[in-house]
């Protein structure tokens, strides 16, 4: 299910997060209903992992910047030697657009790469100390673009892009985009490798995070099927129901990514605009409930669809998965897991604070 609400009209809208997202009333709409539930508020489960300390990485780099930890089964050594560096056009941050390559990207583990300085910053701070998503020492999915939020407007957003200077391990091309005066982000031009270590200097202000696995759900709306990949291989395939074909509601194709998710969740279709006493309201809780827009899109448990799971397309927007499957969903993916749906209609490209993957970057 899903709704669009707040700047796109959609089902399942739980509140438009921005960055640092905010928690509320959610939207579902299942075709048909449950008996209205004991309606409960229910405080979101974090995704990002708890801290961790990280010993800096070669070369030393001053504060509190991280080195990679070991690296995850099945995943090749970012420590072994580099392939021959990917020739990568400038980059340009154009505003979403046509939707990027998203498969793993190809590492280098040594020198310099596009987009990305290794030097610590030196000099006068440019800028007052900003916050970073994610935090210092998050472990993190591939798809979990780097979000930098200044405390005051930047007038001159090209020196500030030059006193930021971010790195990783291995070395990977990247972009700045801006989404307001307060907000810059840099993301890798495809999936961050797993393993990586990420280590931001924003005018002398420090951060660092480490990608965890590869685990990359993809969606086949042809086949109606939801295929998981860990580290490369195949290890889930679940039948699904998204969107329903009536020119409003159908799941549009693009790259989204985990924000947050919610064991229970109330969704509510007056918070959009429809009485829940109309033809088409409702108020029910749901189980296992992953966000993964700011639109309302979640993937999350639907018991009442699951004779339609594999076989057609009768949510509004969201993502249908049995609640077994859902559960299992819920238990592995976290902040910055890619959910890739293709062979859809249209393409993602809300401005909502989640449409990073759409984003024309080069």
């Amino acid at each position: 299910m899903r709704v669009r609400g707040a700047l796109a009209i959609a089902l399942c809208v739980f509140g438009v997060a921005s960055a640092g997202l905010s928690s509320g009333p959610a939207l579902a709409d299942p075709d048909q209903p449950p008996v209205d539930p004991q309606v409960v508020d229910i405080a979101p489960v974090p995704v990002e992992q708890p801290p961790v300390e990280l010993p800096p990485p070669p070369p030393p780099m001053p504060g509190d910047m991280a080195a990679p930890g070991p690296v995850p089964a099945g995943v090749p050594d970012p420590a072994a030697p580099p392939s021959t560096p990917v020739a990568v056009p400038q980059a340009t941050s154009t505003g979403p657009a046509q939707a990027q390559s998203t498969g793993p990207a190809q590492a280098q583990s040594t020198g310099p790469v596009r987009g990305q300085n290794p030097a610590p910053f030196t000099g006068d701070p440019v800028f007052a100390p900003p916050s970073f998503n994610p935090v210092n020492g998050s472990m993190v999915g591939v798809a979990k673009p780097i979000i930098i939020n200044f405390q005051r407007p930047i007038a001159n957003r090209a020196l500030a892009e030059d006193a930021i200077h971010i790195s990783s391990v291995p070395a990977v091309p990247g972009a700045f985009y801006w989404t307001t005066d307060t907000q810059v982000r840099w993301r890798p031009y495809s999936f961050w490798p797993a393993g990586t270590v990420v280590n931001i200097d924003a005018s002398g202000t420090r951060s660092s995070f480490r990608v965890g696995e590869s685990l990359i759900a993809t969606i086949d709306d042809k086949t109606h099927q939801m295929t998981v990949t860990r580290n490369g291989k195949i290890e889930k395939t679940f039948p699904v129901s998204m969107g329903m074909p009536d020119g409003k509601h159908e799941t549009k194709n693009g790259t989204y990514y985990v924000l947050e998710k919610f064991a229970d969740i109330v969704m509510d279709s007056s918070t959009y605009g429809v009485p829940v006493n109309s033809a088409n309201g409702y108020k029910i809780k749901v189980q296992w409930a992953v966000r993964i827009d700011n639109s309302g899109g979640f993937v999350h448990s639907a018991p009442w669809s699951v004779a339609d799971q594999g076989k057609r397309n009768v949510s509004h927007g969201c993502i249908n998965l049995s609640p077994t499957n859902a559960k299992w969903f819920y238990d592995n993916f976290g902040s910055g897991d890619p959910v890739v749906v293709k062979n859809s209609v249209g393409l993602y490209t809300n401005p909502d604070g989640a449409d990073d993957w759409q984003w024309q970057l080069y």
